[in-house]
């Protein structure tokens, strides 16, 4: 299998590397000349394109997959929109219009689409009610994948994202340091975020479906941080109440909605396909950030 992966990035990098590794032919997509080289670091073909310029699209071989990971740089909603959907749109068509066009498109979305739940659990059957500018936008690119890329007989799977953590994203002094704020954590490690897209794809599975990818423990804020805390051998961080974080006047609107947005993702979908996980929990997969910072503290 021929994949491209627009947006060759954190995770599109290990998924190249996990495809790579599994016998298909890669392109990473990156726009500019920092991506291009850090495709070429990762041993992966390169090729320089932006997805939401067509004509730069058309430097892109045929294959016979797309996933689209590019990033909006985490700036706001204008922004996500010109890649996510813009962006997104202008890669189906462009594709799809060729002689040979893709059959599959993966488009890593985000589970913060799924808005506020008061803690419950959500899944796959659970209503969208996303509550930014930016998450609104997700669920629009989310259509966009599976509506628009069908108009081109292209078979458009979403793959959800809780948190990614990993190499260079760990957020333990943040957790160890303090204060925490309460609430609950929904993460996914940047190992099996790729390896989830590159199941579904090898696979073949979750045609025009979408899929959470989170991993088995979904945890407290506070519980997290004091398992951190123990693993380091450091004392407990302080604790804050959502209501005494929010009393503070510091807050934009967009955090203010970050701490009211409460939830825990289930990944009972993404198991009953097969998918075997490297990081189950946040135990196993910070391990390396723990020992590092041990090795800190000497």
């Amino acid at each position: 299998m021929k994949v491209a992966i627009l947006g060759c990035g954190y995770v599109g990098l290990e998924l190249g590397r996990q495809l790579r590794d599994s016998g298909h032919d890669v392109l990473g997509v990156r726009r500019s000349d920092d991506g291009i080289d850090a495709v070429r670091a990762a041993e992966l073909d390169a090729v320089q394109a932006d997805v939401t310029d067509a004509g730069s699209l058309e430097r892109v071989p045929d294959v016979d997959a797309l996933v689209f990971a590019a990033s909006s740089g985490g700036r706001g909603a204008d922004a996500a929109r010109r890649v996510y959907v813009d962006g997104l749109r202008t890669a189906i068509k462009t594709f799809g219009e060729r002689r040979q066009s893709p059959e599959r498109l993966v488009y890593t979305s985000s589970t913060g689409v799924y808005g506020d739940h008061g803690g419950d659990w959500v899944d796959e059957t659970t209503p969208l009610d996303p509550t930014t500018e930016k998450t609104r936008v997700l669920v629009e690119a989310e259509r966009i994948a599976r509506e628009f890329a069908d108009e081109y007989g292209i078979d458009g799977t979403v793959a959800r994202f809780a948190g990614l953590y990993g190499p260079n994203r760990y957020r333990l002094r943040r957790y160890v340091e303090g204060p925490v704020t309460e609430g609950f954590l929904n993460m996914v490690h940047r190992d099996d975020a790729a390896g989830a897209v590159r199941h579904l794809l090898t696979e073949d599975l979750a045609r025009g479906d979408a899929v959470v990818v989170v991993d088995d423990e979904p945890v407290s804020k506070w519980e997290f941080a004091d398992w951190l805390a123990t693993e380091c051998g450091v004392d407990r961080p302080a604790k804050r109440t959502k209501a005494e974080r929010l009393a503070e006047n510091d807050l934009s609107e967009t955090v203010r909605r970050r701490l009211q947005t409460s939830k825990r993702c289930s990944n009972d979908r993404l198991h009953g396909l097969g998918y075997t996980f490297a990081y189950p929990t946040f135990k196993e997969g910070y391990q390396d950030a723990v020992e590092t910072y041990r090795k800190e503290q000497l």
